[in-house]
């Protein structure tokens, strides 16, 4: 597992990954089918998993982050893989954690986004979690009222910060100018990740944005990794191509809840049994949901297995 500092090049050595943990019937961890979908990955070459909010860790409980931390170590496909574990959302939460996390070799931890803040008080707050910590964050940038351009950009040029995840949508006309604004301020994108995957690193690519995190991904990471490579030689023309793979799925996501239609997907394609998802989400149940989104995570699935036969790889 990767212990060194975090660098711009990791940033984009790879697709971020955002596997779910596999959970038992009784809601305890399942190390070996959590094995399962890193290994699937790690086909494909990714080398960087996040576990956050598809992982569900907004609400596992604190006296588990310690056995979740031991699944995310034990998992790591190789010795330079990089593993991120999120902390939070709320503060407390994530200055307990925090004290877990000094005793570990990780080189950073995301921070995930809480809606009850100021932004003003979430940059003060960043500030004292990586002090506690001894190491830079990484932060989800999701809205202006969770945080601002100018309090990212300073944390990212005092050190508090090692990387930004990107999510903050177009306006109404199509256009990102807080996302220009932070570029402005802090120079360069290269500490900058799209947070939305495939389909919106088509545009947040024109800003010089390269890396992206990818829960749609997990369905087809040899697809998600040649679109990775795409961006980063900026081929616009493979860049749309590569991204239309997961329009529907994506669709789906956005229809029928997000983190749930990815950790039950993988179950449904086959990968690995994900098991339950876990407190205040809930699997569709609907036979027919279940249904579209079992057809839709293997037409995704048979995408990807047809590009990996015509590429060869």
């Amino acid at each position: 597992m990767k212990t060194t500092p975090v660098t711009p090049a990791d940033l984009v050595a790879s697709i971020i990954a955002l596997p779910p943990i596999a959970r038992n019937p009784d809601g305890g961890i399942n190390p070996g089918e959590s094995q399962k979908i890193v290994d699937w990955l790690a086909s494909a070459g990714v080398s960087s998993f996040m576990y956050g909010g598809i992982a569900n860790l907004f609400n596992a409980r604190l006296s588990e982050y310690g056995a979740v931390l031991d699944l995310i170590e034990a998992v790591a496909p190789s010795d330079d893989a990089w593993m991120i574990p999120a902390i939070g959302g709320d503060y407390g939460k994530a200055i307990d954690q925090v004290a877990m996390l000094r005793e570990r070799d990780f080189p950073t931890a995301i921070l995930l986004p809480f809606w009850l803040v100021q932004p003003k008080g979430v940059a003060t707050g960043i500030r004292k979690l990586a002090d506690a910590y001894g190491k830079p964050l990484m932060v989800f940038f999701k809205a202006l009222d969770y945080l601002d351009p100018q309090d990212v950009a300073a944390l990212l040029k005092d050190g508090a910060l090692c990387g930004v995840e990107y999510g903050v949508v177009p306006d109404e006309n199509g256009e990102s100018p807080h996302l220009t604004t932070l570029l402005d301020l802090v120079g360069s994108a290269e500490r900058l990740i799209d947070g939305a995957g495939e389909l919106t690193i088509v545009e947040s690519s024109k800003f010089g944005i390269q890396g992206y995190t990818s829960g749609t991904g997990l369905l087809a990471p040899h697809i998600s990794m040649a679109l990775l490579e795409a961006v980063k030689r900026g081929d616009r023309a493979a860049i749309e191509s590569l991204s239309r793979p997961f329009v529907d799925f994506d669709a789906a996501r956005a229809a029928h809840s997000a983190i749930p239609v990815v950790h039950d997907a993988i179950r449904l394609a086959g990968i690995a049994d994900t098991g339950p998802i876990g407190p205040f989400f809930e699997s569709a149940s609907d036979p027919a949901i279940v249904a579209d989104i079992t057809r839709i995570a293997n037409e995704l699935m048979q995408a990807n297995a047809d590009f990996t036969r015509m590429e060869g790889r």
